[in-house]
């Protein structure tokens, strides 16, 4: 897998969008994890399948697959005609590498909210995981033209990334550079165009924008030092390559671009 592909394997869930607001209660276990606990006795089918919506994103970031279509399930039971859920459901098929599932559930979510531009640009973003290159352009081409669609930024980035991975360096940088503009404060959308530019040679505006990432304490990453340290490795400058070596040491020993800095692996 590559450096820019993991860096963005996250895009398709954080493009899903803001799910209807409902109250989920919790239970704190002994080892201390806290758990959502079902809804009951909730009468009205709406708020029933919201509810089981809301607990399946919290198991699916959880990456607990089998839990989150559970739940699925029984918000579809309640609701079948549930786009939020059936885009959901994609989402999770996907996931867990059914691809006939997931395309089958896309389409239905479609057509059931065809201007929902947050299932539009999941499945972009799927159909790039597929290799659909075309398609998933299409797609993020399509959620970007939805009116009133407050997530286009975030289809510019992932559309930029699709580029990215299917080796369009230069549509890439573009789209990138697009979602930059209307949201300048997007790590991915910086991390990804640091990535392109170096890809192309532009290490300077490279070094601008993993930058503008590291300078932010809550944002620097073991990714992002290491996306640093190899832009200077190529602009040959020795003392902040080990300047961010040291940091990927003290912040994050254990962490697999850690090693490739301690091995010298700076163009795998």
């Amino acid at each position: 897998m590559t450096r820019l592909s993991r860096a963005t394997l996250g895009l398709a869930a954080a493009g899903l969008l803001a799910l209807a607001a409902c109250t989920t209660t919790t239970t704190t276990t002994s080892d201390g994890n806290v758990v959502p606990t079902p809804p009951t006795g909730v009468a009205d089918p709406v708020r029933r399948a919201q509810a089981r919506l809301e607990l399946a994103t919290l198991y699916f970031g959880r990456g607990q697959h089998q839990t989150a279509l559970d739940e699925i399930r029984q918000a579809l039971a309640a609701r079948p005609d549930m786009p939020e859920a059936i885009g959901l459901r994609a989402l999770v098929l996907a996931a867990v590498g059914d691809a006939a599932g997931a395309e089958q559930s896309f389409q239905r979510a479609m057509q059931l909210a065809p201007n929902d531009a947050g299932i539009v640009h999941n499945h972009g973003w799927f159909l790039c995981t597929e290799r659909r290159w075309a398609e998933a352009e299409a797609a993020f081409d399509r959620a970007i033209a939805t009116p009133r669609y407050d997530g286009v930024a975030r289809s510019w980035m992932a559309k930029g990334a699709c580029q990215a991975r299917a080796g369009r360096w230069a549509d890439a940088e573009r789209s990138l550079a697009r979602s930059y503009e209307l949201d300048p404060t997007s790590p991915v959308t910086a991390y990804n165009l640091a990535e392109v530019l170096l890809r192309r040679g532009e290490l300077e505006r490279a070094r601008f924008y993993v930058a503008r990432i590291n300078a932010v304490p809550e944002q620097v990453n073991a990714q992002s030092l290491w996306l640093a340290a190899r832009i200077e490795r190529r602009l040959g400058n020795q003392s902040a390559l080990q300047d961010f070596g040291r940091r990927l040491r003290e912040r994050f020993p254990q962490s697999p671009e850690t090693l490739q800095f301690e091995r010298g692996r700076f163009d795998d």
